[in-house]
């Protein structure tokens, strides 16, 4: 079994990677959080998790270990393969992930495109004190509407980073007030996402 992986990254997009070391290139599977943080970059170090069926033999890499940990908890839950369990990771990282289960909120998890109601709520129930919460400091609770999450969805869908996404929203809601509708907040989102 492979589980560390460190190399010379020949090519990459928003779901694979491929890693050279040793003369093989090793095609793994990643998130959009590891894309990000392997965009740009010559080298790669990926923990890696090895996944064995009948007909197949995949890599799926990690750029943190709190990543591939979600990712290894996702997949005990009866329903959820490794394919789903990489999606849920491309929609949320695996801190906020903690803190949506931790928190019991499913409809956080069900925006992620191919979760479902039940799916976010099973995830909830399963992993509720399975994953670790980031004991760094929190930031004071920003108050978010149904609106601000639609937005938000919207942005993440759009393949901006859930940090970003987060960012650009709060910053278009101080400039528009707390009255202001889905499309004109959003627009105010881009326009601080494209500056």
């Amino acid at each position: 079994m492979i589980g560390y992986l460190e190399g010379t990254l020949r090519s990459l997009d928003a779901t694979r990677a491929v890693v050279l070391a040793g003369g093989v290139g090793y095609e793994v599977h990643i998130s959009l959080q590891t894309y990000y943080r392997l965009e740009g970059k010559a080298h790669a170090e990926l923990d890696i998790y090895t996944h064995v069926r009948e007909d197949a033999l995949s890599l799926y890499g990690f750029a943190t270990a709190e990543e591939k940990l979600a990712f290894e908890k996702l997949i005990d839950i009866s329903g959820i393969g490794p394919t789903l369990a990489q999606k849920i990771l491309s929609g949320i990282d695996a801190p906020d992930l903690a803190d949506a289960v931790a928190r019991a909120d499913a409809r956080k998890l069900s925006s992620i495109p191919g979760v479902g109601k039940k799916t976010a709520e099973r995830i909830c129930l399963e992993l509720r004190d399975k994953l670790p919460i980031s004991t760094q400091p929190a930031a004071p609770a920003v108050v978010r509407t149904s609106v601000d999450e639609d937005v938000h969805s919207a942005l993440v869908n759009l393949g901006y980073k859930p940090a970003h996404a987060d960012a650009a929203l709060d910053k278009a809601r101080k400039e528009l007030g707390t009255d202001a509708e889905l499309g004109a907040l959003l627009k105010a989102a881009l326009r601080q996402l494209t500056r």
